[in-house]
């Protein structure tokens, strides 16, 4: 699989090396989508949520997630995609996904040790309020897709699942939705207001859905009275990509999760 190579701008003819990024799996190994040397890559005149999205297959449990699309920006201002290979076919049904090899026990009272929870992360991942969830694994954030892979990354890991983007768009950055649950993302520099606030809880009320908000600016004062009062959890995304509580709702859905 190759994991960097050479990319050049088509505008400005610069050369550049481009290494793919690595996300977190569910599982605890990092995912790197495939890079391929044999395509050129494709200027983004207009981005489009669909074609900024890639599936990879996770090498050490088979796991398929979306994960951003590799992107580099130019210092001339052009933004290019970098080219991904294929996704890999799934491992046909009944065969278990490439793992580094132990010893299975035959002992019912003592399972597989590929099938228990897998190895605490790294010390800088943030710790799991539940002791049954690993540590959370952020990304760091640089743009506002960044902060958008950041949200859903953290969904994923309070439980929710089939995240995906929101029908209805809100006033206000980006929607995401999950089973039982919407969520904005608000990448901007203008602290979230009563009226965001108040407007996703609304959608979510029609939906008969919970909701949460998380915000890179953070909040106006009377949008987080408003949000106390309506029971919506907020967060505040840092640079690191690590949702952060500043309510009472957040602090309790972060410590129980989905």
């Amino acid at each position: 699989m190759c994991e960097s190579l050479p990319v050049r701008c088509p505008d400005c003819r610069r050369e550049h090396v481009y290494s793919a990024p690595a996300y977190p799996c569910p599982c605890g190994a990092s995912v790197t989508p495939p890079l391929d040397p044999s395509a050129d890559p494709a200027r983004v005149e207009h981005p489009v949520w669909d074609e900024a999205w890639v599936t990879v297959a996770c090498a050490a449990c088979g796991r398929r997630d979306q994960w951003p699309h590799p992107e580099l920006g130019c210092p001339c201002g052009t933004l290019l995609r970098v080219p991904v290979t294929t996704p890999a076919t799934p491992a046909a049904p009944g065969r278990p996904p490439s793992r580094t090899p132990t010893t299975p026990s035959t002992d019912p009272a003592h399972p597989d040790p590929a099938h228990q929870a897998p190895d605490t992360p790294t010390p800088a991942a943030r710790p799991a309020a539940d002791p049954a969830r690993p540590a959370f694994q952020p990304v760091a954030i640089r743009t506002a897709l960044d902060a958008v892979t950041a949200a859903a990354l953290y969904l994923r890991w309070l439980g929710y699942r089939d995240i995906r983007r929101a029908d209805q768009r809100p006033p206000a950055g980006i929607g995401l939705a999950a089973r039982g649950l919407l969520a904005q993302v608000d990448p901007t520099v203008r602290p979230a207001s009563t009226r965001d606030v108040e407007c996703l809880w609304l959608t979510a009320m029609t939906e008969s859905a919970g909701c949460v908000y998380f915000s890179l600016a953070g909040y106006a004062d009377d949008a987080r009275r408003r949000a106390d009062d309506l029971g919506v959890p907020l967060f505040v995304l840092d640079l690191t990509g690590t949702p952060q509580p500043v309510n009472a709702p957040a602090d309790d859905l972060d410590a129980a999760g989905a």
